[in-house]
């Protein structure tokens, strides 16, 4: 990477908003050089781990309007940047709309009630109407796998999904062919070392000049106070079962969600634990996730579990993103479990930063491109 010449950017971490990043600054004309420590099609990370739930209303149990807002502009950010992903790439990526189920057994329906009164305390008055309450039979009709299971339920109309399985390579390719058309280099399995402004420092000795830095290595970033936040997930087939849309089971100890996603394979968990531990899924959460799945349907026991994973989540003190700059670093961080719901509104207002202070450009942006 050429140093001092206009519109570089170097991006330490490739996970969800290093490549979002870097790939709508590539868009833009903007020279890019993403480096990160593991391969581009490694999928044991947080973006990789996730169920890329897309759901605002669910996440103001913990959350607030802040990331309710930040949501909502994502989930109108995500059709138009897929079609966008699609057109330059010829690559599909699953995007659903269609709302979100919270459900409960009968001794944890005290629990649901208090679950839709939180969220729509947390509501502005006029998105309350949006939390609906489902008896048996309006359970039924949108979720006919779940008809005779649940006496009450809740439906989050707004809400939705994206197949992270999916949008990750097609962001790879979509990278690679901007870096081929307007400069920059993705460098795999490089551990940055430190970051400064206008340069980056690897283990191995090497440093990387650029106009603008910008850490988003999540957990492994030099900011104040973040924290790794240990999540586990199952990923079964069970082509036995058809659910359509993300439910939620509401449980006295922890919140199970099933996602759906092609070909009767389903993502799976629940665990949220405050640990850097990134080893493998313990018997316990593998246990609780199990026997939680079969509680929702029988046939998931018959499922086959594809994949257990783990990874940790970045979060801050206050669980809030972090787009702000210290020391002459850009830092985009901290998304914790929020990451799909945020990512996009987040990677937009760091666009919207970013661009201006580059000026000039050193290629025409694409056609069609923002």
């Amino acid at each position: 990477m050429g140093s001092g010449s206009v519109g570089t950017v170097a991006i330490a971490g490739a996970g969800l908003a290093g490549r979002l990043l870097a790939w709508r600054l590539l868009r833009a004309g903007v020279a890019v050089t993403l480096i990160d420590a593991r391969g581009r099609d490694d999928r044991d990370h947080a973006a990789g781990v996730a169920a890329a739930m897309l759901a605002p209303y669910a996440e103001l149990v913990v959350s607030d309007a802040h990331l309710f807002a930040l949501g909502e502009a994502s989930l109108a950010l995500w059709p138009r940047w897929l079609a966008e992903l699609r057109g330059q790439t010829g690559m599909e990526v699953d995007f659903h709309h269609a709302g979100s189920l919270v459900v409960a057994h009968a001794p944890d329906h005290p629990g649901l009630a208090h679950y839709a009164d939180l969220i729509r305390y947390r509501l502005p008055v006029g998105k309350r109407g949006e939390v609906r309450d489902l008896d048996a039979s309006a359970l039924a009709a949108l979720e006919p796998e779940l008809a005779g299971r649940f006496a009450r339920g809740l439906w989050l109309p707004q809400e939705g999904q994206v197949d992270n399985a999916q949008l990750l390579p097609a962001l790879e390719q979509a990278i690679v062919q901007g870096m081929a058309r307007v400069g920059g280099q993705w460098l795999q399995h490089t551990v940055v070392e430190a970051v400064e402004a206008h340069a980056v420092h690897t283990a191995a000795g090497a440093s990387l000049s650029a106009d603008v830095v910008v850490d988003c290595r999540g957990v492994r970033a030099q900011w104040p106070g973040v924290r790794g936040v240990r999540g586990e997930v199952l990923t079964v087939t069970c082509p036995q079962v058809r659910i359509s849309r993300p439910v939620r089971l509401i449980h006295p100890r922890y919140m199970l969600y099933i996602v759906p996603r092609r070909e009767g394979r389903y993502i799976i968990g629940a665990t949220e634990l405050e640990s850097q531990d990134e080893g493998p899924i313990t018997v316990r959460s593998m246990l609780e996730l199990a026997s939680a799945l079969y509680s929702v349907h029988p046939a998931f026991g018959e499922g086959r579990i594809v994949r257990a994973a783990a990874s940790l989540r970045p979060a801050t003190d206050d669980h809030q993103p972090v787009w702000a700059q210290q020391h002459g670093v850009w830092h985009l961080n901290g998304l914790y479990r929020h990451g799909f719901l945020v990512a996009p509104a987040l990677v937009q207002q760091a666009e919207n930063t970013l661009l201006p202070l580059l000026g000039q450009v050193a290629a025409p942006a694409l056609e069609g491109a923002p």
